[in-house]
């Protein structure tokens, strides 16, 4: 296989990742000013709760998962690129509770200067993590763009009775995350140069990992509300969880998975410029104790590229649920709970 360790693909962007999305305050700006759809009673899911996918019911027995996810260059190897876009897309079928089962390519690719060589180990990253999930790749669309651009749109399939969504949130329910934070300070440091090979392993492999065993055990319990964190930091999505669940969430700081070296990396600048827009648009929500620095309140917030699920389950459940995520290879952890406290907001404790 011909390499491309000359080309560093993330310096040809200056975000990476799902730290290029548009702020949410600037895209709650913009969504507010959309029409308003026509009522359709098949429309079981849409815009209303900031929810990670819509879901239309076909019939009775199936309903259609249907989300986009596309991005700039997150890591420099073209074939981890690939397979970071299509897991990144696929979770969120996962997060509704659904099954994907096809999958259409997004490309923009500077065809004219960058081999086309390395598009095409994109496409074959993606294409090995598509079948890994079991998801029918049925096509895509390209164009041309000096800033290379990749992703998926993805069609799931859920029964109407068992949808997922980030707003069914109970008081008493305990909150399990299923991967670590931080990976939009590893991303950056990785831009920086300031990671090492293992590091950088570590890093790709979280964000490789299919939410699909997660999804799958989670299948076998009573959840009231799940998200996948992505873009708009641990604490941002959470925030989408406690508005849509109308209740309150508490986050234990020190029980949160952070990726190693995480606070180092961010006192050496590494910190994502969609990090702190995270912080800002969350300021009003979130209240932090003392104890936790500036660096600290940013690491909560970091934009996440192909993040874990965020679940909330009752009390009662939650501990068997971490035993069996963690013996399937989940790195499950109980980090908060769900308060009738201060709703719609969180409090880092």
């Amino acid at each position: 296989m011909k390499k491309y360790d000359s080309i560093k693909l993330t310096s040809l962007t200056t975000k990476g990742g799902c730290g290029c999305k548009i702020g949410p305050a600037d895209l709650e700006q913009v969504l507010r000013k959309l029409p308003v759809s026509l009522p359709n009673p098949n429309l079981l899911v849409g815009l209303d709760t900031s929810d990670d996918a819509g879901v239309y019911r076909l019939n009775d027995t199936t309903a259609i998962v249907q989300t986009v996810d596309f991005f700039t260059p997150i890591v420099d190897n073209p074939y981890d690129f690939g397979q970071i876009a299509a897991t990144n897309a696929i979770s969120d079928v996962y997060a509704m509770g659904g099954t994907p089962i096809t999958a259409l390519n997004i490309v923009a690719f500077p065809i004219s200067t960058l081999d086309k060589g390395i598009l095409s180990e994109i496409l074959r990253g993606a294409g090995d993590k598509l079948n890994e999930a079991g998801v029918t790749l049925v096509g895509g669309h390209s164009i041309d763009d000096k800033e290379p651009k990749f992703g998926l749109a993805v069609t799931g399939v859920v029964h109407p009775d068992k949808i997922r969504t980030n707003a069914g949130a109970k008081v008493g329910d305990k909150l399990i995350l299923t991967k670590p934070i931080g990976v939009g300070i590893y991303t950056t440091s990785l831009k920086n140069n300031l990671l090492s090979e293992e590091e950088i392993i570590q890093v790709t492999k979280v964000m490789t990992t299919l939410n699909k065993t997660a999804a799958e055990v989670m299948s076998g319990y009573d959840v009231h509300a799940t998200t996948d964190v992505t873009g708009f930091g641990l604490l941002g999505h959470a925030s989408e969880m406690a508005k849509g669940s109308k209740v309150g969430l508490c986050i234990y700081y020190d029980q949160v998975p952070v990726l190693p070296r995480v606070k180092e990396l961010a006192v050496a600048g590494s910190v994502p410029g969609g990090t702190k827009n995270n912080f800002l648009h969350l300021a009003d929500v979130v209240t932090y104790p003392k104890s936790l620095d500036q660096i600290d309140q940013w690491i909560l917030c970091d934009a996440v590229t192909s993040g874990g699920l965020l679940i909330s389950i009752a009390n009662d459940e939650a501990n068997e649920l971490v035993k069996e995520l963690q013996k399937k290879g989940v790195d499950a952890r109980i980090i908060g709970e769900v308060t009738e406290e201060y709703i719609g907001k969180i409090h880092i404790q």
